[in-house]
């Protein structure tokens, strides 16, 4: 139980006390009147004596009295009604609330932290009310009146008669049969005769006069002389008198109907009485009957209908306000009462208290006592005093107490008045009351014994009740307290006698006595086990009580203390008492609260928030409300939309309240925060027919790092080639699209008159929808000119102008059970400025199950539409992002330091140009190396002309927007599917063999020296594109060389033809997704020619071998490849003609066909060589057709270039060699030099392609790069196969200088050798048996350098074949030539040749060795051999 302001001590003295009767003539009545005060009410602040009184037992022992107090009350013939008393009772309570401010206790109990109040002044402000307004019964005389004061005042006429006539008031009211009550102690009750006098208006000496012949009349002990009202009310009182009087009259008379405010009415309203509630004593119920001055009124606890039936039951909508209720009690209690007396008056009564107690009633008493002892020793024929005959009677032979089920119902049972058990409970009530617990104690138990071997059970229960009370206050604790006592009589009371009220009393006073004992436990079950359906507020208290029983055991029972605090506030709630109802629920959630009991949390939040709604308290309820939504609820679908309306309604409510306050933030939906993104700028157009927008960015795409990545270095790119080659240091990538992954640290910057759009991402936790409707950001605005003229003056921030921005709102958003779903909320700026958004404001509502779609479930009479619409509230959510956490200095990563996040922060700059492209007859599917027109189309949305236009790509090779001059550019051709891309030459089909020759530079072409190949300009026509301007150009595709899905970024990079500060440039992405599908493979190898000179007579000629495979699969639907021209490209060398040229001039390939070609390459002219620093090519045309394709004209050259150029690319990466010595660096380039060619072959076809039954012709390009002779190469990347697992090494290479050295391979082609001779030569053998035949072998040189050549004549014996072919023939003269050949000189030895027979012989034998002249370490290497070189003998 909770800590009590007065100990058990001192509690049950003052609940048990004897009590005196006041009987007051009119007059008498009018003078307390005065003092708005009836005569027991003014006695009553004085009713406790101040000092010791000492009296004297039975055995003539002294015995003293301390602290005794007497209750004076009006006498009043009517039992109070039930119901009026439930109604004082819960007026109590409710009218005791803790007190403002109080700082409650908090209790540490295993890992909870509990703030509870301490004390609970309205349980004991119950208990005080409930013992004392107890009706007087026949089974105990505790509360029966001893003596009866008749008053009488000094200005009547004849006093002594009005004494005489209250006297035979009295003695009528005690013995007349028609009065059952009230009830008395004795037949002879003692009568104390009171004269009243008014100081301030009577006869002093008359008072005096008449009090000495009432002293005569009724001895000095039974009458005294009472002087008050020593001052006039009406004068203006100097002094300030204390009020005594208010703290015992308010608790009896607060009349506020708070108990019946919105709740079951606790008390059924008695239509028939008429009497008022009044205080306790029933005053001004001045009703005369049967002629009698102030019939001893109806009690005052009758019930008063008109306040019963007027305001009992309030209903919700109109609930009196804390402080109308408030005023109520003021009114009730703003009397000043004691106004006529003064100081001394107080004193006077004090006085007259002391002598009335000491001469009169403690004198009565004790003689009561002693006669009753008489009595009961005559009665039972002993001799000896009751008090030292007790000792024999409970020692002697006990009688084996019989437990309660055994006896029947005897409750009925009645003794007459005078019967000797009841005189032996009357004297140990008279006991009790004067404090003699030992005496009261065995006289309780002798008569327990009575009663029940009477079986009277009532009587035999409140014997055991007070002989308990009775044993735990005797004066040194001979026993202990015998609790099986207490739970007999409650049981009994309860259980036979059917009476709670007793019940009650025996349980409030034993909890209080265990509790005094630390038996908390006891206490608890006791409290609990007198809660029951028949009194809510009870069963509330009890409860109450228990629980703080619970926690302050030894070891605190915390959740019993919660369990029993929510059954305690659900009576009080049953009771109307929302108050502690609303306490004890928010006691209670202190303990469930974040323990994952959610289902209980749910309970009580719910509960909270209807009570504080019900008490006004509107802000308690909207968080209650609020916690049950946030909250992962795991209730019901129809529980939470239970929940969410009854929130709507209370949040209504809230707003009604206060329509022009700040919007409140609301706890519904979701909104994830650091989801949040915001993209800058209008949203992607649809693709139109053939016409398909630039992807561009958009919210749809999802964020990948490596492509953010990508773009960035795109863009970096090309910044960097717009400024010199330098990336500004305040050059921050674009970023159009913000979200958590992105750089947040700066403002981001938008441009006025363009859309921002922020993705707010909801989630509904709830399994009910939720209907968010007009939903808008929120934000404000700083108006700015960040030209910086007037920069001192800053605007006032706007929160709603929309001619500064303008705000899309979404009507209806509906977000179903537990989904997740976002909104994209648009701002238009319209002005320069800094922007801010603060969060999302809309109108939370749910819409109505699926009952009520039809109007089914419809509350009546309300259309169910405009019902959902009524439960909206209107609100807001902020959107607060946390920025990344610090982690770079070492302060930020030893504490929790967080970044700023401005991506709902942007800066509105001016207008800025603004750029739209679109992709005409864009393929999504080619095969590798095809050739494809499309065309772009360049917009000017804005109303700023741009400039400065460019693409950037990493895969430059795979568009071109033509050459630099429109004569390498063709025509626009029309749309035509089978018309070519390329520019064509009718031909002349005579000159087929030889090839057709026309140069260009890379230059026109984009590829100069040093530029950066990824950055194309784009060739606006002025290169300004005005507002609302476009231009169309053509682009030529090429499909790249690998199959498969590509992704091909390109980023138009663009500029303002105003230099703002603020943006520099703007850019536009776009992604292209080409399929690739298989074509052609070729492969192709250039080696030395064997004839030396070609028609001018200069050597230098080569063979071109070219294999053409046809790998497609047929899924694409290409019938066969038609090879339509080879075209050549170098610096120095071109194709002259076709050497395998069959009769069929087609050169078709079916599928998986492989066709070979071989052509012939010579050196350039001298005047079409130019420069080694020039980029001017030769291109030499080979066609397969009548129609030649100019290849150096857009687009062929463009993507001969642009590979030429990836290649280039890809074979710097490689790491050059860095050699010893420098030397070894010169033979290295020196020899690569000799067996290196530059030359390039582009292989031009078609394809025939049949789809939808429609023949259509696809062209295409492949180039070979041939770098080396003797050394394949291919138009197609070559896969790289996985090294083998070697084993691990523990040594290391000796040789390490290996890699500077030149490879044997290229040493082999330093000299190139020839043999000219006579192809059959005839010879009569006949004649001459030796036949020599002249040969010429002619040394070339092809490197620049000196090189030292050995040419060996003898025949190699290694193998067994060379023995068959060469035995028969030798080389005459010398066997071995030393020779030094200076840089590319041709030197021809004459050799001669012997041969015996005829036949075919082969003369490529001499072997020829050749190193660098300057090479002293260089051993000579064998050089390649040239073909076989046959001669036929001939015998003439």
């Amino acid at each position: 139980m909770a800590q009590c302001v007065q100990s058990v001590q001192e509690l049950i003295p003052d609940s048990f006390v004897p009590c005196v009767a006041a009987l007051c003539s009119d007059e008498a009545e009018r003078l307390t009147r005065l003092n708005h005060l009836s005569f027991a009410e003014l006695l009553r602040p004085f009713s406790r004596l101040t000092s010791e009184v000492h009296m004297r037992d039975p055995n003539n022992q002294l015995h003293v009295i301390k602290n005794l107090k007497i209750a004076v009350s009006n006498i009043i013939t009517q039992p109070p009604h039930p119901g009026a008393i439930r109604k004082l009772l819960s007026d109590v309570v409710s009218g005791s609330q803790p007190a403002e401010g109080l700082v409650a206790n908090v209790i540490t109990a295993g890992d909870y932290d509990l703030n509870i109040s301490a004390t609970t002044p309205w349980f004991e402000s119950y208990r005080e009310t409930f013992l004392q307004s107890m009706p007087a019964s026949d089974h105990e005389f505790l509360n029966h009146y001893l003596a009866c004061m008749l008053v009488a005042s000094s200005s009547e006429a004849e006093p002594v008669e009005q004494f005489s006539k209250l006297s035979q008031e009295q003695h009528r009211i005690q013995h007349n049969s028609d009065y059952s009550y009230p009830k008395w102690f004795i037949p002879n009750t003692l009568k104390y005769y009171v004269l009243l006098h008014d100081v301030s208006a009577g006869d002093e000496q008359r008072a005096e006069s008449i009090y000495e012949e009432m002293k005569q009349k009724y001895g000095t002990q039974g009458c005294y002389l009472l002087k008050i009202n020593s001052r006039t009310s009406n004068r203006a009182s100097d002094e300030q008198i204390p009020d005594p009087w208010s703290q015992y009259l308010q608790k009896n008379s607060i009349q506020n109907q708070e108990s019946y405010e919105d709740g079951p009415c606790t008390v059924t309203s008695n239509k028939n009485s008429d009497s008022n509630l009044l205080s306790l004593d029933g005053l001004d119920n001045e009703v005369k009957v049967d002629g009698l001055p102030n019939n001893f009124r109806a009690h005052p606890l009758q019930l008063d209908p008109s306040s019963d039936s007027s305001n009992s039951i309030d209903g919700p909508d109109h609930v009196k306000s804390a402080s109308s209720l408030h005023e109520a009690k003021k009114t009730n209690t703003g009397i000043i009462h004691g106004a006529c007396l003064t100081l001394t008056d107080h004193d006077r009564i004090r006085q007259f208290i002391q002598e009335f107690t000491f001469r009169g009633l403690l004198p009565h008493i004790e003689k009561t006592i002693r006669q009753l002892n008489d009595q009961l020793i005559s009665r039972k024929g002993l001799s000896r005093s009751l008090f030292s005959a007790t000792k024999k009677w409970f020692s002697g032979s006990k009688v084996p107490e019989k437990s309660i089920n055994d006896l029947k119902n005897t409750s009925g049972l009645l003794y007459p008045p005078e019967a000797p058990e009841l005189q032996i409970r009357k004297m140990a009530d008279l006991c009790f009351l004067v404090q003699h617990y030992d005496l009261a104690y065995n006289c309780y138990h002798t008569a327990k014994k009575d009663f029940l071997n009477d079986q009277a059970m009532l009587y035999a229960a409140g014997a055991l009740e007070m002989a308990a009370v009775s044993a735990f206050l005797q004066p040194g604790a001979p026993r202990p307290y015998p609790a099986h006592y207490m739970d007999t009589a409650i049981q009994t009371y309860r259980d036979i006698c059917k009476n709670m009220v007793l019940a009650e009393r025996c349980v409030l006073l034993s909890a209080e006595i265990l509790k005094s004992q630390s038996k908390y436990s006891e206490a608890a079950a006791l409290l609990i086990r007198l809660t029951s359906e028949d009194s809510d507020l009870r069963s509330a208290l009890l409860l109450e009580q228990a629980a703080h029983c619970f926690i302050n055991m030894k070891s605190p029972m915390v959740r019993k203390y919660a369990f029993h605090m929510i059954l305690a506030g659900h009576r009080f709630s049953k009771a109307g008492q929302k108050k502690h109802a609303l306490r004890c629920y928010c006691q209670a959630m202190q303990v469930y609260k974040g323990k994952g009991w959610s289902l209980a949390e749910d309970h009580i939040n719910f509960t909270i928030g209807r009570q504080s709604y019900t008490l006004r308290q509107l802000d308690n309820a909207v968080s209650a409300f609020r916690h049950i939504l946030i909250n992962e609820s795991k209730q019901s679908a129809a529980q939470q939309g239970a929940f969410l309306r009854e929130y709507l309604y209370v949040y209504k409510n809230v707003s009604q309240l206060s329509p022009d306050g700040p919007l409140p933030q609301l706890p519904l939906p979701y909104i994830n925060s650091s989801a949040t993104r915001v993209f800058f700028g209008h949203d992607r157009r649809p693709a139109d027919g053939e016409k398909q927008a630039a992807t561009h960015v958009s919210l749809d795409q999802e964020y990948d790092y490596e492509s953010s990545q990508q773009w960035r270095e795109l863009e970096e790119q090309v910044v960097a080639l717009v400024n010199k080659g330098v990336i500004p240091s305040n050059f921050h990538p674009t970023q159009y699209c913000l979200n958590s992954y992105s750089d947040n640290s700066k403002f981001p910057l938008a441009v006025v008159e363009e859309p921002i759009t922020v993705e707010v991402a909801f989630r509904n936790p709830l399994k009910v929808p939720l209907l968010l409707t007009d939903l808008s950001l929120l934000w404000k605005f700083q108006p700015k000119d960040f030209s910086g003229k007037n920069n001192e003056e800053v605007k006032e921030l706007v929160t709603s102008e929309p001619e500064m921005i303008g705000t899309e709102v979404i009507s209806e958003f509906l977000i179903n059970s537990e989904e997740s779903k976002v909104a994209r909320l648009k701002l238009f700026p319209h002005h320069i400025g800094e922007l801010h958004i603060l969060g999302v404001v809309y109108n939370l509502g749910t819409i109505q199950s699926s009952m009520t779609v039809d109007g089914i479930g419809a509350p009546p009479g309300c259309h169910t539409e405009k019902h959902s619409l009524s439960m909206l509230v209107r609100g807001r959510q902020d959107l607060e992002i946390q920025g990344p956490r610090l982690n770079n200095t070492k302060e930020e990563k030893t504490s929790i330091k967080y970044g700023p996040d401005r991506r709902l922060d942007p800066i509105i700059t001016e207008e800025m140009p603004l750029l739209e492209v679109f992709f005409i007859h864009f393929p999504t599917g080619l095969l590798c190396g095809e050739i494809r027109k499309a065309y772009v189309e360049f917009v000017n949305v804005s109303k700023c002309p741009l400039t400065g236009l460019k693409v950037v790509s990493k895969r430059p090779e795979f568009f071109t927007f033509g050459g630099n001059t429109a004569v390498l550019t063709p025509l626009s051709p029309s749309a035509s599917e089978n018309c070519s891309a390329y520019k064509t030459v009718v031909t002349d089909s005579a000159s087929v063999c030889t090839a057709f020759t026309s140069s260009a530079s890379s230059v026109d072409f984009g590829i100069g020296v040093g530029s950066h190949p990824e950055v194309i300009p784009v060739p606006l026509p002025d290169t300004v594109l005005l507002p609302g301007a476009s231009v169309q150009l053509p682009m030529w595709l090429r499909g790249p060389d690998e199959e498969g899905v590509h992704e091909i970024n390109f980023l138009f990079y663009y500029e303002s033809v105003k230099k703002l500060p603020k943006i520099r440039h703007r850019i536009l992405r776009h992604t292209a997704v080409i399929c690739t599908s298989r074509s052609l493979n070729v492969r192709a190898t250039v080696c030395r020619s064997n004839s030396l000179e070609d028609e001018e007579g200069r050597g230098g000629n080569m063979l071109v071998f070219v294999d053409v495979e046809n790998v497609n699969t047929s899924e694409a639907g290409v019938k066969e490849f038609h090879i339509v021209q080879v075209s050549s490209s170098s610096k120095h060398w071109k194709l002259h003609k076709s050497v395998n040229l069959s009769e069929n001039k087609d050169a078709k390939l079916g599928s998986r066909e492989k066709g070979k070609f071989c052509f012939k390459a010579i050196r350039c002219k001298e005047k079409e060589v130019a420069t080694q620093s020039s980029e001017k090519y030769t291109f030499a045309d080979i066609i397969f057709g009548n129609e030649q394709i100019i290849s150096s004209a857009s687009p062929c050259a463009d993507f001969f270039y642009r590979s030429l150029s990836s290649e280039l690319k890809k074979s710097q990466v490689q790491p050059s060699v860095h050699t010893e010595k420098h030397s070894a660096a010169d033979a290295v380039r020196l020899i690569q030099k000799c067996s290196a060619v530059d030359l390039n072959v582009v292989i031009l076809w078609k394809a025939y392609v049949v789809e939808d039954s429609k023949q259509l012709i696809l062209e295409g390009q492949h180039h070979i790069i041939l770098h080396t002779i003797g050394k394949e190469a291919f138009s197609y990347p070559q896969k790289q196969e996985p090294p083998e697992m070697e084993l691990l090494k523990f040594f290391r290479s000796e040789n390490t200088t290996v890699s500077s050295r030149p490879s044997v391979e290229q040493f082999s082609h330093l000299i190139k050798t020839s043999l000219h001779y006579p192809e059959s030569f005839n010879h009569p053998f006949h004649q001459k048996s030796l036949c020599l035949v002249p040969v010429t072998l002619l040394l070339s040189n092809c490197s620049e350098a000196d090189v030292d050549v050995i040419v060996d004549l003898r025949h190699k014996t290694t193998s067994p074949e060379s023995l068959e072919i060469h035995g028969s023939f030798t080389w005459l003269g010398q066997t071995q030539y030393k020779l030094r050949l200076k840089g590319e000189e041709i030197h021809s030895l004459q050799l001669k040749a012997c041969f015996v027979h005829t036949g075919v012989y082969n003369l490529g034998t001499p072997r020829v060795f050749a190193k660098l002249s300057d090479q002293l370490t260089v051993v000579e290497t064998s050089q390649q051999n040239s073909m076989p070189a046959l001669i036929i003998i001939n015998n003439v």
